[in-house]
């Protein structure tokens, strides 16, 4: 009887559970079918400390900014249609250092134990982690889930950031402390100036855009996997990291505590050699979803 109890309770939470009227699986590795049957904005977690995951909706976007959009860039065009043909998952947030310090704890992570500036660690972004440290992360996952996380491309980042919208912000054109965590000393658009916080924030604060990302403007860069480009001539229209030429840079998006409130726009691009680590810098995952 208490067999039967025990085998009944496992698949229980071996089965879909409505959260917030979406779909989301308990932890543990998702079987293929379970998978398959994801719908966009659900979430799960393969592992008691891995990253929540949202799936991401197939469809496509405008890729870039504006001509008249105040702070643009000449590297953030020419603006062009990218098309996902299939579903894939992105962190619901940065990956934070308690997801970390279990890499390291699990043996993974080349035992690199990152710096928190004497700002806390648990759900603050992990931060002073290189383009090759994300890496070591992501492999370390996919082993110990046996599932194809990676890095987002650059695509995906601004795609994952915009949710369907075409502003300089997923929820406008101006920008406030209120909103996102950057310098706020500087104005951008109507929004006014307010607090500078000189710092990280757990990842879970503001509120997250309507596909149910959070931080995806602000708090801290995020590495991609694409290597720098000066313009978009020639890039994947398919949402493919773009990893010809000389990969010397490696993009980042977002921007963080430390930037002008510009540097938070979706369209806007920066980056940084593979090596660099700093307290500005963070990532967030991808995962390939099975078809």
């Amino acid at each position: 009887m208490r067999l039967a109890v025990a085998i009944a309770s496992i698949a229980v939470t071996a089965v879909f559970a409505v959260v917030h009227g979406h779909a989301q699986t308990g932890v543990g590795p998702l079987p293929g079918p379970e998978e398959r049957a994801l719908k966009p904005k659900a979430t799960f977690r393969e592992c008691d400390k891995c990253p929540e995951m949202v799936v991401v909706p197939a469809g496509s976007f405008t890729m870039g900014s504006s001509d008249n959009e105040m702070d643009r860039a000449k590297y953030e065009g020419p603006r062009h249609r990218v098309t996902f043909g299939r579903p894939f998952a992105a962190g619901k947030f940065a990956v934070t250092f308690e997801e970390w310090d279990a890499c390291v704890m699990d043996g993974g992570c080349n035992g690199y134990n990152p710096t928190d500036e004497s700002w806390g660690r648990g759900r603050r972004p992990v931060i002073n982690v290189s383009w090759n440290d994300a890496n070591a992360y992501v492999a370390w996952l996919s082993t110990k889930t046996g599932k194809s996380y990676r890095l987002l491309s650059e695509a995906e980042r601004e795609y994952v950031t915009r949710a369907g919208t075409t502003t300089a912000f997923w929820w406008g054109a101006a920008i406030s402390p209120r909103r996102a965590n950057y310098n706020g000393s500087y104005i951008y658009g109507n929004g006014g100036t307010g607090e500078y916080r000189q710092r990280t924030l757990p990842v879970d604060l503001f509120q997250s855009n309507r596909w149910g990302f959070h931080q995806v403007h602000g708090n801290v860069w995020e590495w991609t996997q694409d290597c720098w480009h000066e313009n978009y001539v020639e890039a994947p229209t398919d949402g493919s990291p773009w990893e010809s030429g000389a990969c010397t840079y490696r993009v980042v998006r977002g921007g963080s505590w430390v930037t002008y409130p510009g540097d938070l726009r979706a369209a806007n691009r920066g980056r940084f050699t593979p090596d660099f680590r700093r307290s500005f810098q963070g990532f967030r995952l991808g995962r390939t979803l099975a078809s």
